[in-house]
């Protein structure tokens, strides 16, 4: 069976406030396109169709669009909620779509309600894991305390025992939208932390025949059977190096993978370019960059006057500045920003308590900040659910 694994589309979003929805919709096109030249069997779309829980009507029209080309090809589809999406949202009419070859899997209680499909080697079962806030879903899972590896465990639990009462040699495919060990981000993801663990082991999902995954933008393999095909577009210049791609998935009669990347449509590369502001203008080195979208970070001691207006006649697409001075090692104001880079803010609440007492919190003042923290995003997340 051959499958197209994509994920992270972000319908709606921006690029520094330039809009994406032209490029987004010519990646529409070059999925179609791409199903109808591969003769692809199913698409699989791990989570984030949306880039918000209340997406906007461009967004919407899109998403309406893609589905009734997909639909029209005949070929199946199963699409899982990630954690931009409203679940809830994503999910209105999914039992009148289901019937037109498209499957929306937004509920955690149907995890073990797999879209079943066959070809000449036998059934395949898809089964659909949007992703699962551990705050929201304890209580479906029957879990008195959990973090993201105890909700995906007890979901793929959930998942091999529907697996095991199957005709034997069924194969298996599993979608799911979290972030799993080894895996590498970039800064356009939101942070799914709870209780200081974002990570799962990629053992979680042992037993199935492939795992396509959402919620990291680099297409990347952490196994031969357990992949990320990473966003379609680059939405953050963290991206700029990214071959942004979908995974071609042959799945063979025995559940071996076979497996290669179809790159994506590109619609301005990206670059990040640094130094002094006469030097960037000037350095022919950055010549191949005048047609890219621009990140440039400034050294310059002092703030140049009107940096962008300056930068702009010779990269008319640049879009970010960052003001990096160079400073001498002991200067204090060079290592404030980097002492906070990269860490979470229940690392840098745990700093404020050294801080203003001159030592760190116990154990159980860090079990409490822990669950603020996790109180915080389980409000957050039942309020973009809702």
């Amino acid at each position: 069976m051959r499958l197209l694994h994509t994920s992270d589309w972000h319908l709606g979003r921006s690029f520094h406030r330039v809009g994406l929805l032209d490029a987004q919709a010519a990646f529409i096109d070059h999925l179609v396109a791409t199903v109808r030249a591969e003769r692809i069997d199913a698409v699989l779309v791990a989570g984030d169709v949306y880039d918000r829980a209340l997406p906007s009507l461009p967004a919407v029209e899109l998403f309406d669009d893609a589905l009734h080309r997909l639909a029209a090809l005949g070929v199946p589809t199963v699409m899982i909620s990630g954690n931009h999406d409203s679940a809830r949202r994503l999910g209105v009419a999914s039992g009148l779509i289901d019937r037109a070859g498209i499957h929306l899997r937004t509920d955690p209680a149907g995890c073990a309600t797999p879209v079943v499909l066959a070809d000449a080697h036998g059934p395949v079962a898809l089964y659909g894991l949007p992703y699962l806030e551990p705050a929201l879903v304890r209580e479906e899972f029957a879990l008195e305390r959990a973090g993201h590896t105890e909700v995906l465990s007890a979901a793929m639990a959930r998942v091999r025992a529907d697996l095991s009462a199957r005709p034997a040699g069924t194969r298996s495919v599993v979608l799911a939208h979290a972030f799993v060990a080894g895996g590498a981000p970039s800064d356009s993801e939101r942070d799914i932390t709870v209780g200081g663990v974002a990570a799962v082991p990629a053992g979680v999902f042992d037993g199935v025949d492939y795992v396509a995954l959402g919620h990291l933008h680099g297409s990347q393999t952490i196994n031969d059977r357990v992949r990320y095909s990473g966003s379609p577009l680059a939405y953050s210049f963290s991206e700029a190096d990214h071959r942004k791609s979908m995974w071609l998935v042959d799945l063979g009669a025995d559940g071996s993978v076979a497996a290669e990347r179809i790159d994506c449509p590109v619609p301005r590369p990206l670059a990040r370019i640094r130094g002094r502001l006469e030097n960037l203008l000037d350095d022919p080195a950055h010549a191949a960059h005048e047609d890219s979208w621009v990140e440039a970070t400034l050294t310059d001691p002092h703030r140049p006057h009107e940096p962008m207006a300056r930068l702009r006649k010779r990269f008319p697409h640049a879009l970010a500045l960052v003001f990096d001075p160079e400073r001498a090692d002991a200067d204090p104001q060079a290592t404030y920003a980097q002492r906070l880079r990269g860490r979470t803010d229940r690392q840098i609440a745990e700093d404020f308590v050294v801080h203003v007492r001159g030592r760190g919190p116990d154990i159980a003042e860090r079990a409490v900040l822990r669950d603020a923290f996790d109180a915080v995003r389980g409000d957050a997340a039942r309020t973009e659910s809702d």
